[in-house]
């Protein structure tokens, strides 16, 4: 798969996420709010509210791309991102757990982050 339907599948998987009606609880109000940088490849979801007179903000899920990989940084979700994105046909090794210590992400499912040589190599151009 190439970058741009990455792209697609993050922006439509958060903007899905979004869409949900926001929370409403004794005066509490919360929108949720996404925020695509396609030039830098980040893309997150967050809350923005009040719980009384205190003002409430948080991150959902951050994602971004880089050297062809999805790194999801933080994932607050039920569903999971991750699953979402293969179900989408996202192969497992293009998807990253950036939230696990690099050594645990060997015995996930999913990519490692670790940069092969033939990623490093890469052909001249003419």
């Amino acid at each position: 798969m190439d970058l741009e339907q990455y792209r697609q599948f993050i922006r439509q998987i958060l903007s899905e996420r979004a869409q949900r009606t926001p929370i409403q609880q004794n005066a509490q109000e919360y929108e949720v709010q996404t925020i695509f940088d396609s030039e830098q490849d980040r893309y997150q979801l967050l809350y923005v509210g009040w719980r009384g007179d205190k003002r409430d903000f948080g991150c959902i899920l951050y994602v971004n791309i880089k050297n062809g990989k999805i790194w999801i940084q933080h994932d607050g979700t039920e569903a999971g991102i991750a699953n979402q994105l293969v179900e989408m046909g996202v192969p497992k090794q293009d998807i990253i757990l950036a939230f696990h210590e690099p050594y645990v992400r060997q015995f996930t499912d999913f990519g490692t982050g670790e940069v092969s040589l033939s990623e490093m190599v890469k052909p001249k151009a003419r």
